[in-house]
């Protein structure tokens, strides 16, 4: 099943902070916002999504602790970007100092940026096309790279700054380039 799209805005434009207080007065459902202002109310993964974006978040966590340069982020960290959308990637990175320069409440609240890398993985009840274009705004509102990772049929497409989405196909491994610098995540763990 896809994200149900609830369209309030004639009725009620939410604020930020009205936002994140539907969220923590919801805490059962997971909500994402796009740009327009219309709620997104995503279902929960399966079984077998989970597991994988588990261990995502293990091999970018070990990487992380190991280099101490960045803050990384859960499937349930909302980001809220610059163009006035509020999303939740399945796994997140920020370097640290743009951690550091946040103030405790922009901390505890939706993050107030855009990623610098994101991981979508595609699960079964998604579609495709909306995935792709949730990588695309990803980018537009500065993340420097992202994986969209298609378990089912061993797919990655790659995105970057400034160039045409690269696919590659039953791939070993990937590299987080000069983004993630020496994470190369292996897929041997994830497929």
């Amino acid at each position: 099943m896809n994200a149900i799209t609830i369209n309030l805005n004639s009725i009620i434009q939410l604020n930020d902070n009205q936002f994140y207080q539907l969220c923590r007065q919801n805490p059962e459902l997971k909500f994402e916002r796009n740009a327009q202002g219309e709620l997104m109310i995503m279902s929960p993964t399966g079984g077998s999504t989970g597991k994988r974006n588990f261990a995502l978040n293990l091999e970018l966590g070990i990487w992380n602790r190991q280099k101490q340069l960045g803050v990384c982020f859960d499937s349930s960290t909302g980001f809220k970007l610059p163009n006035g959308a509020t999303r939740s990637p399945d796994v997140a990175w920020i370097p640290l100092q743009k951690w550091n320069n946040l103030s405790p409440e922009q901390q505890e609240k939706f993050v107030p940026l855009c990623p610098d890398f994101v991981i979508e993985s595609l699960s079964p009840s998604d579609e495709l096309k909306s995935l792709q274009g949730k990588m695309q705004e990803y980018m537009d509102n500065g993340t420097r790279l992202g994986w969209l990772i298609n378990a089912q049929d061993k797919q990655v497409e790659i995105y970057r700054q400034g160039q045409p989405t690269e696919i590659l196909n039953n791939s070993n491994c990937l590299s987080g380039e000069d983004v993630l610098p020496e994470f190369i995540l292996n897929f041997m763990k994830i497929w």
